[in-house]
């Protein structure tokens, strides 16, 4: 294809030749110079929109500046410390828990029961099952932090309802009269219930537990209470009994020394006499009862922890 014209005061024709070749080629500087003034346009545009206003540039093309990614660090920064002290107070937490649990436990569950509980080298079994995490890669991190951290403040909660839970539990189970009323080694020769009388040889009902150990050796409450009788019986010889909570009393009796007065306050674990063999005994021992609302218990349901110790 060719194009002519006619020009000038000569009349001088003209003539230029357009082939599929240099149309091409055209074409493409074209489109070359088109693409390259976008690419140019678009990074100038950019370049101003983050210096200008980087919320626009964020929302344009999804970049930032160094001063918007420092910001967004030092937030995240910020939340991470946060979650790690929360982390760190629900661990200490959890350890007072722990500690308050195996006080209860000492108090609550039986000696030789608690020897069996759990150990390193038990045998232990079951398929293996790989742990199950969960994730979400679609959401966004302050996202996850909110929720770690609204986590740990559920778990906090928990931990300060079970602790106050067991508290009031552990001070209800030391208001009761569940310890042992010995201080040193002991056994335990007779137990509650029928009987041979050591006396007679007839059958008899025995109100208590009978623990021998050596002459003056320390007697000691067995919850906190009031002491309402200290005093000489002809059957029990140097006798205290101590009122506690719930309608509960206990009696300690052939006794060598009496430590206490009607009327005086003694804590768990306190003594207040020393073991003898006064009143209708055999041989040197304490004679233990526990009764409520003035009817008589048998002592083992209360004495928790004896069970080691009796044969």
């Amino acid at each position: 294809m060719q194009l002519m014209w006619v020009s000038g005061p000569t009349a001088s024709v003209r003539t230029i030749s357009i082939t599929a070749k240099k149309v091409f080629v055209a074409v493409c500087v074209s489109a070359f110079v088109l693409v390259t003034f976008g690419v140019l346009l678009q990074f100038i545009g950019f370049r101003i929109a983050i210096e200008m206003s980087p919320g626009l540039a964020r929302s344009l093309g999804g970049v930032t500046s160094e001063a918007e990614q420092q910001k967004v660090e030092a937030v995240y920064r910020e939340r991470l410390d946060n979650l790690r002290q929360t982390m760190s107070v629900t661990v200490q937490e959890i350890r007072q828990l722990e500690t308050l649990k195996n006080r209860f436990m000492e108090v609550a569950t039986p000696t030789s029961l608690r020897d069996k509980y759990i150990k390193k080298d038990d045998a232990r079994g079951g398929p293996w099952l790989p742990p199950r995490f969960q994730s979400s890669p679609s959401r966004d991190l302050s996202q996850d932090f909110a929720s770690a951290m609204d986590e740990f403040s559920q778990t906090q909660a928990a931990v300060k309802n079970l602790s106050q839970s067991w508290s009031s539990q552990l001070s209800w189970l030391h208001a009761l009269p569940t310890g042992i009323p010995m201080g040193k080694d002991f056994r335990v020769t007779s137990g509650f219930g029928i009987r041979n009388d050591p006396f007679t040889g007839q059958l008899a009902m025995h109100e208590g537990l009978d623990f021998v150990a050596e002459v003056g050796s320390p007697i000691v409450a067995t919850a906190v209470g009031t002491v309402t009788r200290s005093g000489w019986d002809t059957s029990y010889g140097n006798v205290v009994e101590i009122s506690h909570v719930e309608g509960f009393i206990t009696r300690y009796a052939h006794l060598n020394k009496r430590m206490v007065e009607v009327g005086q306050k003694v804590q768990r674990g306190e003594t207040i006499a020393q073991l003898g063999n006064t009143g209708r005994s055999t041989g040197p021992h304490l004679h233990y009862e526990v009764l409520r609302n003035d009817r008589v218990l048998n002592p083992n349901q209360m004495l928790l922890q004896a069970t080691a110790n009796t044969p």
